[in-house]
């Protein structure tokens, strides 16, 4: 038997998280191209950053018919996060920069690796990256290389760069509380062992 869940971030009515998400406002756009294996995963960091971004939209699928759609909000120029040899470093918006509509697909790497495969479109975008250096707080699996950031972190890190001196500090409450949820339902023991 399946227990209650919230309608909005999905969780467990008992494990709600949605009074620690924020209403934050950002002069980038966010496009979250979620695989559909990822919806139910446990720990859905994108709809959290989408839930905590007032300008940002989840659309989930594998091939995205209409991206050529998604991809064309006049104001903005599309930019893919995603690791290449010529992707560009993200750096802080001057006042005449026209603001990125950050494309983040979401899903394992190989997911996401698959869906530029079969999204030409999407993996024809520029590319953009973060700087090295970042420490994931995903606490709970093991990283697949050094920086290897859960989506909610990446965008966090991102707009923090591009918004600078704005903080999107707040987007990571509600990622925190449930990294903690989890680690105080395995007990401490069990982490350890696993992760510590």
């Amino acid at each position: 038997m399946s227990r209650p869940q919230c309608s909005r971030c999905l969780r467990p009515v008992s494990h709600c998280l949605c009074a620690l998400i924020p209403s934050l406002d950002s002069r980038t756009r966010v496009l979250l191209l979620q695989h559909p294996s990822e919806v139910n995963h446990a720990l859905n960091t994108a709809r959290l950053a989408a839930l905590g971004l007032s300008n940002a939209q989840l659309v989930v699928g594998e091939v995205f018919e209409d991206l050529a759609t998604l991809l064309n909000v006049p104001g903005y120029q599309a930019r893919l996060l995603f690791p290449a040899d010529d992707a560009q470093t993200l750096k802080a918006y001057s006042p005449s920069d026209q603001p990125l509509l950050l494309v983040v697909p979401d899903g394992t790497w190989r997911k996401a690796r698959k869906m530029l495969h079969l999204n030409p479109l999407l993996a024809a975008l520029p590319r953009v990256t973060l700087a090295e250096g970042g420490v994931s707080r995903y606490r709970l699996r093991k990283a697949p290389g050094p920086g290897a950031l859960s989506t909610v972190e990446a965008i966090a890190q991102a707009l923090q760069v591009l918004e600078a001196p704005v903080s999107f500090e707040p987007l990571l409450k509600p990622f925190e509380a449930l990294i903690e949820g989890q680690i105080a339902a395995m007990g401490d023991e069990v982490f350890q062992k696993n992760h510590g």
